[in-house]
């Protein structure tokens, strides 16, 4: 099936790509999720606006993404979290915590979906994410989550 992609998906493309997937990929995840939308030819002209909307949004050269890497990377982040007396969170810390954690401690907006996380949070200390800039351009950047 020929999708039009709306937002980002990571492997798949990024917004104002036309894609061909599986059936039911597009029908039951993509399409429900507001992440494509179904080709057609009326919707191909919807393909220039997203373009331009994602052109002002994404960041344009790598040496903006580099300038902003190094931004993120010598950030502080600290995350306060409810956790249990052996150090265990109640539930996890999610992508969208992260994002709104360093923008509060002075760093730049990042977007939800461009944070990476390789395992879930779910213990007090330190840890590293993951936060894409640019498809060359990744940023590692360590959060600290304490107890509330």
């Amino acid at each position: 099936m020929k999708i039009i992609l709306t937002h980002e998906v990571s492997g798949l493309g990024t917004a104002g790509d036309v894609v061909d997937v599986k059936d039911g990929y597009a029908r039951n995840y993509l399409v429900p999720r507001g992440l494509a939308i179904r080709w057609t030819k009326g919707g191909e002209k919807d393909v220039e606006q997203i373009r331009r909307g994602r052109k002002i949004r994404e960041i344009a050269t790598i040496e903006q993404a580099n300038e902003i890497k190094s931004r993120l990377e010598n950030l502080k982040v600290l995350l306060a979290t409810r956790a249990g007396e052996a150090g265990r969170l109640f539930g996890s810390v999610t992508p969208a915590d992260i994002a709104s954690a360093i923008k509060s401690a002075g760093g730049p907006d990042v977007d939800k979906r461009r944070v990476e996380l390789r395992t879930p949070v779910k213990t007090l200390g330190a840890h590293e994410v993951s936060v894409r800039l640019h498809p060359e351009v990744s940023a590692k950047v360590g959060i600290e989550v304490v107890a509330a």
